[in-house]
């Protein structure tokens, strides 16, 4: 791997702290709903109380009477949206849209809106015989060998059905857009992940061109997936501020946000593995089934890492969605991974059970040589490492094979594991780098940066390919202004937007080498450039070292030329390893638990993890990311789910009160590692995704453990204590 033409490598790697930790525990980071924008107007939606009906009547004269209340839209025709805005497709469908000079002026209005419907028994449970009958969208079937001739010979067999409950995001910020029209030129501060298509996404329902559209999201609290697509809520925000020609703001409420940007579906599963006596695996099938909305499509791909993680010479695998009266899921954290593997990793411990054989020996003796989809060899694959590494920090030997034998008092303990695998992904991504006659630098991307620390590793990448210190390098993020880039999520973005960081650094770098070397005043004129490294933004010569007197800074050889800065802007394109290879991260999760015997309420007591993610850029922020990681995956195993009423599509625990996530007291003693190395075929800083990756083994491994405690395989998530009665 090409590595920056630089003394020494000093940051990355290191566990700096982040850069713009200051500015949100002091308050001054800028949230979309902290900007003040002069002359705002407040907006509230009203949302439809059915889930499936004609709207036949709106009656607005209530809210209207409303002292600060100067409008309420409902013709929403005008505006493209992606139902049909005269009929009502799920329950909590915007259907107007109040304006007023204050917050609590708009939301009372919203409240007196009268909205007439001629509605039908809408179709929301995914379990409804009737349900069955529309499965056909998106069909993705796939076949090796001859799985289901095969495994009812075989001599030992797991087959078992899974039911995860949907799941919502529920981040601390809450979805917010503010809108200002000038002319024909829209300026929109957003919650978003995908700056560079939400940029699109404005200036195709408005029917502008893009450069007419600037979107602006430097710092989003959180998000999870449910800002990576333009959301109804936000093009109705613009289209509220061209009706009015005022800047409008609209925040969603908490119980908004449960039908505004999408969820995890609802999911059912098959997964049956058979094996030999030995605990080779002979034949799988699995198959799955996810709910979507009637008025468009999304699907969870939920059976890509049964196909690809063991060694499985037979295997079938059907996939489909449901379409509902419901609103569109969307990515969450792990999408389709973290549900599939659910199925396999309860199902493959299930199989080991039955073989009484260790759980961790079954995976190890089913370990592929190559992909088993497409034939490629892995780029790196060191699972087996992280289940070796990951046992014995955990103390693995110490789990008691027998369920249910472990106890302390009246409480049942156990010890479980999964397997994790998450696919690479790298997109196109531009970016520029400058360096200013004052000494500093900065680097400007579109990117996002919801949380995981993108501030600070760019800056690690940036600073380490310059030759300068951290202290004096600037990231800026989050502006459709600056260079475009790849969405904010399927863990791409340190692989993307940290390459293109370093290819423009790098450049920059050179071009300010080159112009050293060629400028008759520089002490460094007439050397080669491949004798010029850098530190501390100094160049000098290689064979008098960083002390030499012959060398220059950065500063002074542009402040001699009488130049402000120099700058290069670079896009960096993944090259075609994805054809040649295959590319994941891998992750061995384990846990322990404790089961109340009278009242058997399930707590997590520990967790450990041990990932091959490629080159760490930071190890505070990846330790950081797996610990959330595990968080979110106990929510899933253990509390979260979202209730509807099927009888008119409301969802019934939309609050914080009803809807649990873990707090303090749900969080036991979580870590993680990390296997030292880097993946140089993924991308040329050597890192591969980690974000998704450090959640998709956690459900499964906390309900193996459960079974170890109490003997009941519970296939039903989330695990709530009536399951163990």
């Amino acid at each position: 791997m090409t590595r920056p033409v630089t003394a020494t490598q000093v940051v990355c790697g290191q566990p700096v702290s982040r850069v713009d930790g200051p500015l949100k525990v002091t308050g001054k980071a800028r949230y979309t709903a902290d900007n003040q924008i002069p002359g705002l107007l407040y907006a509230a939606l009203v949302c439809a109380t059915v889930a499936c009906a004609t709207i036949k009547r709106i009656d607005t004269g209530a809210a209207l009477r409303q002292p600060d209340v100067l409008a309420v839209l409902t013709d929403l025709t005008r505006v493209k949206l992606p139902f049909d805005t005269r009929v009502v497709s799920f329950f909590g469908q915007p259907v107007a849209v109040v304006i007023a000079t204050a917050l609590e002026s708009a939301v009372h209005g919203s409240e007196l809106v009268d909205v007439r419907y001629s509605s039908r028994p809408p179709l929301t449970d995914i379990d409804a015989p009737q349900a069955v009958k529309r499965v056909g969208r998106f069909v993705r079937d796939y076949a090796r060998g001859f799985a289901d001739q095969v495994i009812g010979a075989t001599s030992v067999l797991t087959d078992l059905r899974f039911s995860v409950a949907r799941n919502d995001h529920n981040p601390m910020e809450l979805p917010a857009t503010i809108a200002k029209w000038e002319g024909d030129r829209l300026t929109v501060w957003d919650k978003v992940q995908d700056v560079s298509a939400t940029q699109h996404s404005y200036a195709e329902a408005f029917g502008l061109p893009t450069d007419h559209v600037r979107v602006i999201s430097p710092f989003v609290g959180g998000s999870f997936g449910s800002a990576s697509r333009n959301w109804p809520h936000q093009v109705l925000t613009a289209f509220a501020a061209r009706r009015l020609q005022r800047p409008v703001k609209l925040v969603l409420t908490r119980r908004h946000t449960y039908s505004a940007v999408g969820y995890r579906p609802t999911s059912r599963q098959r997964m049956a593995i058979g094996a030999d006596e030995s605990g080779r695996l002979r034949a799988m099938i699995h198959e799955g089934y996810t709910e979507t909305a009637r008025y468009g499509d999304y699907e969870d791909g939920l059976v890509r890492s049964p196909r690809v993680l063991y060694r499985v010479p037979n295997m079938r695998s059907t996939y489909r969605v449901v379409p509902l009266d419901v609103g569109l899921p969307w990515f969450m954290r792990g999408p389709g991974a973290v549900t599939g593997t659910v199925a396999l990793e309860c199902a493959m411990d299930d199989l080991a059970h039955r073989l009484r054989m260790d759980p961790i020996e079954l995976r190890r003796r089913n370990e592929p040589d190559v992909d088993q989809i497409n034939g490629m060899p892995f780029s790196t694959r060191r699972l087996t490492e992280c289940l070796t590494q990951g046992a014995a920090t955990f103390g693995w030997n110490r789990r008691n094979p027998t369920p249910g034998a472990t106890r302390e008092g009246d409480l049942f303990v156990g010890i479980g594991m999964a397997a994790a695998a998450y696919h690479t992904y790298r997109s196109q991504c531009s970016a520029i780098a400058k360096v200013f006659a004052d000494g500093t630098a900065e680097v400007q991307c579109g990117t996002s940066d919801m949380g995981p620390g993108t501030y600070t590793s760019m800056t690690q990448v940036a600073a380490d390919a310059l030759g300068m210190p951290l202290s004096r390098v600037r990231v800026a993020l989050g502006d459709s202004s600056f260079p475009p880039a790849p969405p904010h999520s399927a863990s791409r973005t340190m692989a993307s937007v940290g390459s293109a960081v370093y290819t423009a650094a790098n450049m920059l770098r050179d071009k300010l080498i080159r112009t050293a070397v060629t400028d008759p005043r520089s002490p460094l004129s007439g050397l080669r450039p491949e004798d010029v490294l850098v530190a501390d933004g100094r160049m000098f010569a290689t064979a008098f070292g960083a002390g030499s007197e012959r060398g220059e800074s950065y500063q002074d050889l542009l402040r001699r030329r009488g130049w402000p800065g120099l700058d290069s802007q670079r896009t960096w394109t993944p090259d075609d390893a994805d054809r040649r290879y295959s590319i994941y991260g891998y992750g061995a999760v384990f846990a322990e638990v404790v089961v109340d015997r009278l009242i058997p309420t399930v707590r997590v007591r520990r967790m450990h993890a041990c990932y091959d993610a490629g080159r760490v850029i930071n190890p505070t922020l990846a330790h950081s990311q797996a610990i959330g990681g595990m968080v979110g995956g106990i929510g899933m195993a253990l509390l979260e789910r979202t209730d509807s009423d099927h009888r008119d599509g409301r969802i019934v625990n939309a609050n914080m009160s009803d809807y649990l996530v873990p707090v303090n007291a749900d969080v036991p003693a979580l870590d993680a590692a990390f296997l030292p190395g880097e993946d140089p075929i993924a991308d040329p800083i050597g890192v591969k995704g980690l974000g998704e990756l450090v959640i998709v083994g956690v459900p499964a491994a906390i309900a193996n453990a459960v079974f170890n405690a109490t003997g009941r395989r519970v296939t039903d998530l989330p695990i709530t204590l009536e399951k163990l009665l």
